[in-house]
């Protein structure tokens, strides 16, 4: 869950995990450690038509996620962070 400041420039205020509910390190408008977010846009033929949900995971509540999964992540590694 994130909030951001009131005003023309949305500075991130604040990150909490969703599930475990730890409050995330933002520093000066910008999150410090890893954080996993995602969004779902439901369209029809769905449960949830016209929805849209939101939340991010801190990093080790996204492995013990992840380390459920039947089929594994693909991971790739990266040349640039952002």
């Amino acid at each position: 869950m994130r909030k951001y400041e009131d005003g023309q420039d949305r500075k991130l205020v604040h990150v909490v995990c969703n599930k475990c509910g730890r409050v995330l390190k933002v520093e000066d408008g910008y999150l410090k450690e890893g954080c996993f977010s995602a969004e779902a846009v439901f369209g029809y033929f769905s449960r949830k038509d016209g929805s849209t949900h939101s939340f991010d995971l801190c990093e080790d509540c996204y492995d013990e996620m992840v380390s459920q999964f039947s089929v594994p992540v693909e991971e790739k590694e990266g040349t640039e962070l952002l």
